[in-house]
């Protein structure tokens, strides 16, 4: 139900408090009205969808933003410091107000360890080897104790409060998804647990478009997604020709909107709750 205030011409002969006083009768009807309309919203919710994105070229991170926006759907973001089609990196300073803009709007984060670290494999001794893709080290394969690979991990959200003054939520996601025994324990020691996605949840955005059309990715997902899956995708990848998040992103939340699933960010997770 919408309402609106009365219209006083500047020569009316009303009392000059009259639209103050209709204001303050009617504001707790509108904020009324928008709260039982959102209740109802969540009391429809036949399950609940966990948006998640990690970086990428960050060629759509915008558009993702304003459909999330346009949606009022909060999502978790795994963020790592790499190179996008600014030709700068996702973690620079140019990309600040970005991420302050989706922090000040109740959006979580996670480590996606700040230079893109993939995993190799265990040592026997405990250490990790990895391979950066972006950094100093970018292409090098390493050896690394799990306190390094911690130290990674907390360097993004080191930049993060820098860039918005706020600190990561205890997530992290390992780049690829891959993980080892190792890697696991090094996450946990160092206070974060790790995210993955359920088998419905792969957009497919890093696949080939010629062999995974998104029409089929689409169906795929709608098909297939249930209550408490975790979704991922990418804000932009530099290898699909046929790029993911135009064609697909309205049209997935539309449909799963459709199918009365709700979507929170994984602070309301049972698995991912903070503080466990």
């Amino acid at each position: 139900m919408a309402f609106s205030l009365p219209i006083v011409p500047a020569t009316s002969k009303h009392h000059p408090y009259l639209a103050a006083a209709l204001a303050a009768l009617i504001l707790p009807v509108q904020i009324s009205a928008v709260a039982a309309t959102a209740a109802a919203h969540s009391a429809a919710c036949k399950g609940t969808i966990y948006l998640t994105f990690d970086t990428g070229s960050q060629s759509q991170a915008e558009l993702i933003a304003a459909t999330l926006r346009r949606h009022q759907i909060k999502a978790t973001f795994f963020l790592a410091n790499e190179k996008t089609v600014r030709d700068d990196y996702s973690l620079d300073p140019s990309w600040a107000p970005y991420w302050k803009t989706l922090a000040n709007e109740g959006h979580a984060f996670g480590s996606h360890t700040f230079d893109h670290v993939y995993v190799i494999g265990d040592l026997p001794d405990g250490r990790i080897e990895v391979r950066p893709q972006f950094g100093a080290d970018a292409g090098k394969k390493l050896t690394w104790t799990p306190q390094q690979y911690c130290s990674e991990l907390r360097r993004v959200n080191q930049r993060f409060l820098q860039l918005t003054g706020k600190q990561l939520d205890p997530y992290w996601r390992a780049p690829g998804g891959k993980l080892t025994p190792n890697l696991l324990k090094a996450g946990e020691a160092c206070g974060y647990h790790h995210v993955a996605w359920a088998p419905a949840g792969f957009s497919g955005d890093e696949l080939s478009s010629e062999k995974f059309s998104n029409v089929l990715l689409l169906k795929r997902a709608l098909d297939h997604l249930r209550d408490g899956d975790i979704f991922m995708a990418h804000l932009g990848i530099w290898s699909r020709k046929q790029a993911w998040a135009p064609e697909n992103l309205e049209p997935l939340i539309t449909g799963l909107e459709q199918k009365s699933f709700c979507f929170a960010t994984l602070r309301e997770h049972p698995s991912y709750t903070t503080g466990k």
